[in-house]
């Protein structure tokens, strides 16, 4: 299975497979069809109580990945979203998990990704 990572401001391409929003809250200034999305698992997402903490603070995001995967740990939806990802992977599909953060190296989508990444067996890519 090929799991990615990809800002959702960025342009939809062919190669991103199944598209999966993980942000809790929709991104400004995107529409649906832009979006272009497959799924929206808001429940992933950090809790709101995590990510107001948090604050996509680079000296925090040690902790916070600690965190973050203690509340996957504990989401049911985190199960539902492994198993979905395993039967993609069993059609050797792709996904593209999309978040809207600026920062390509300090937000959730890169802990989700080597989190579930780790639970399929799988490297995921940082577009």
């Amino acid at each position: 299975m090929n799991l990615r990572i990809k800002r959702i401001y960025d342009d939809a391409a062919d190669g991103d497979g199944c598209r999966i929003l993980v942000d809790r809250l929709w991104p400004r200034g995107v529409t649906k069809e832009r979006a272009n999305l497959d799924v929206w698992l808001k429940e992933i997402a950090p809790s709101p109580a995590l990510r107001t903490w948090w604050k996509h603070d680079p000296k925090r995001q040690a902790e916070f990945a600690i965190r973050y995967r203690a509340e996957l740990d504990g989401n049911p939806v985190t199960m539902q979203a492994v198993t979905e990802l395993r039967e993609l992977a069993a059609l050797g599909g792709t996904s593209t998990l999309l978040y809207g953060a600026k920062d390509p190296k300090v937000n959730h989508a890169q802990i989700l990704a080597d989190y579930l990444g780790a639970t399929l067996g799988s490297r995921p890519v940082h577009t």
